[in-house]
């Protein structure tokens, strides 16, 4: 009995720490570590806090301040993630070319 208890814990606990990510144009989401993923959203949304930027400006930005403190891909999570906040509408994409990424008024 106590064993069917500490399964369901555990498979509980590993269920909390994932989050599945959403995708703009409504294609499937990835199911992301969700501390990873909250690294790299506030990573994101503290660089386009004080202005807009282009998807390279943003990647360099992200590998600058991340470089060593994070474990995994920065540029394969980056780029979930800064999907999942298109589609959650907190960032957006403007229309010049260059595009860049902004924050979306709330």
């Amino acid at each position: 009995m106590s064993y069917k208890k500490f399964v369901f814990i555990c498979v509980h606990s590993w269920l909390i720490m994932k989050i599945l990510t959403k995708h703009p144009l409504g294609k499937s989401g990835k199911n992301i570590d969700r501390q990873k993923y909250e690294t790299l959203k506030r990573a994101i949304l503290s660089a386009l806090r004080s202005k807009e930027l282009t998807h390279t400006e943003l990647f360099k930005q992200l590998n600058k301040n991340l470089n060593k403190k994070f474990s995994g891909n920065i540029s394969w999570y980056g780029e979930t993630v800064k999907l999942d906040l298109e589609a959650r509408k907190i960032i957006g994409r403007t229309s010049s070319k260059p595009q860049k990424y902004r924050l979306k008024p709330r």
